[in-house]
């Protein structure tokens, strides 16, 4: 074969053994990846910055020790820093700003050997669970391109499924990991909270609810990943205790016989499409095939949960344009975001302090009582999503909803937290793509989107799994056994077939 053919099937660990052995060099196979990213760029679009001659001059450099020494690997433009590659967060009020040093997480994927080659495209702060940031242009996905990428972490997932690169680094606040993951047709981890670093620039992030980590095609790429950069960076707020074993030792032994529960049905009441019940129903059919003790049940949510979420969030998002304020010196104006992100940050900013206080901790206290649920099942699974990747704007608000919208961005609308029949109405809409996804990061449980289903047009389906807090060994111990059971890397998207 071919270096091109086997940069196209083969994994990063795969590729990372080629390297080793000398079959290939970082520089071949760095040239062969920006091939193959301005083959696709025109028809994605999931690019923000290219790093191409600082990649190239990396190849030349001598091969680093680590495990992914010489691989390709694209950035996402999210929480992340990279110095010299100018910043975005899908938003004009970070101005491009450049950071002067690498982020934690950064350091660690260069030392694992990694090779940034570009930064790539999330929503407007990250914000929504689709790629479309007004100021940058949508993510198309390579499955379909009138259909979403999901979000935030689109433009990573996008080029990992097109086989622009093995794997991509993602990150997670609600779902940001899991939902690309389930449009693009990889697998995603969200590791446990306090697993891998948010540092230096960032304290704690969305109150302990966002983590790093990436999109990969297969299991082990992921957990030898994760290998190379978990633990807690320095002054970190939470501390984890390591694993027992390496993760990737997980990934090369059975799980054993699991107690696992299954449930199809949206903990908001949302409609969940007939596809994504089917995902998951298969999945739980198959695990009982594979000796796994498999029951319909799940753990019950307040009927206040979304809105407590949804509160949490918009502080954050206040706290968002705060970090760029001061990180930039300038202050952000209306005119230069979208006006639901500037209604967010409006709705944030007229929360008071004890509000936030309270509602953090009735999502903790929430937390405590689902910790329940997991001492009588090793692993949940549920559909990732609602529904399939929707068409491009299908979440976008229309008429009546955008207008008001609008209007209350100009006006200021803090107060309307007090009307907590409105707040529930906005959460309703906040997640009826995404019901499945934001409660584990409250949690800071683990939890994977595993590509099992395809639907009769060609669309991916992921089936989500969470596991107890601090156990990715289990979860990707049983994720390696479904990926062996039911094979996913073998798929390849549309896109690449309008490319032969």
């Amino acid at each position: 074969m071919s270096l091109a053919a086997d940069y196209i099937s083969f994994d990063a660990t795969a590729l990372a053994e080629l390297l080793r052995q000398r079959h290939v060099s970082p520089t071949e196979l760095v040239d062969v990846a920006i091939e193959r990213l301005e083959q696709v760029e025109p028809q994605l679009a999931g690019m923000t910055e290219w790093t191409l001659d600082q990649a190239r001059r990396a190849a030349r450099e001598p091969l680093r020790d680590g495990p992914f020494a010489g691989v390709p690997f694209l950035l996402k433009d999210n929480m992340h820093f990279a110095a010299g590659i100018p910043y975005h967060n899908g938003s004009r009020i970070w101005r491009g700003w450049v950071p002067p040093q690498d982020s934690e997480m950064v350091r660690r994927f260069k030392a694992a050997g990694l090779i940034i080659i570009g930064s790539t495209k999330v929503p407007e702060m990250s914000l929504m669970p689709v790629t479309e940031p007004r100021h940058l242009g949508r993510a198309n996905n390579p499955w379909a391109l009138d259909r979403t990428t999901g979000g935030s972490s689109g433009g990573s997932s996008a080029h990992v499924a097109a086989r622009s690169v093995p794997m991509a680094h993602a990150t997670d606040g609600g779902g940001s990991i899991r939902i690309p993951a389930s449009c693009c047709g990889l697998f995603g981890l969200k590791p446990s909270r306090g697993r891998t670093p948010n540092g230096p620039y960032i304290g704690e992030g969305w109150h302990g609810a966002t983590i790093g980590h990436a999109v990969t095609r297969s299991v082990r790429d992921s957990a030898y990943l994760l290998d190379a950069i978990a633990g807690p960076d320095l002054g970190a707020p939470y501390g984890i205790a390591a694993p027992v074993r390496p993760f990737v030792d997980a990934v090369a032994s059975p799980p054993g016989r699991l107690r696992i529960a299954f449930s199809a049905v949206a903990p908001n009441g949302a409609a969940v499409d007939p596809e994504c019940r089917k995902a998951v129903e298969q999945a739980a059919t198959l695990c009982t095939e594979l000796g796994h003790h498999v029951e319909e049940a799940a753990p019950q949510f307040p009927d206040e949960y979304f809105s407590w979420f949804l509160i949490a969030f918009l502080a954050a998002v206040s706290q968002e344009f705060a970090f760029a304020e001061e990180i930039t010196g300038t202050r952000a104006r209306q005119v230069e975001v979208e006006e639901s992100t500037w209604l967010c940050r409006e709705l944030g900013r007229g929360l008071s302090a004890a509000e936030l206080s309270v509602t953090l901790e009735r999502l903790h206290r929430t937390t405590r009582q689902v910790a329940v649920f997991f001492e009588t099942y090793d692993l949940l699974l549920t559909p990732t999503l609602a529904s399939p990747p929707v068409r491009h704007g299908e979440l976008h608000p229309r008429g009546l909803e955008a207008a008001l919208q609008v209007l209350a961005a100009r006006l200021g609308v803090g107060r309307y937290l007090r009307h907590g029949s409105l707040l529930r109405q906005a959460a309703d809409r906040a997640f009826r793509f995404m019901p499945f996804s934001p409660m584990w990061n409250i949690t800071g449980q683990p939890a994977a989107s595993l590509p099992l289903h395809w639907t009769a047009d060609g669309l991916p389906v992921g089936v989500q799994a969470v596991a107890r807090f601090g156990e990715e060994t289990t979860l990707l111990s049983f994720a390696a056994q479904l990926e062996q059971a039911h094979p996913w890397v073998h798929r390849l998207p549309p896109v690449l077939a309008k490319l032969a």
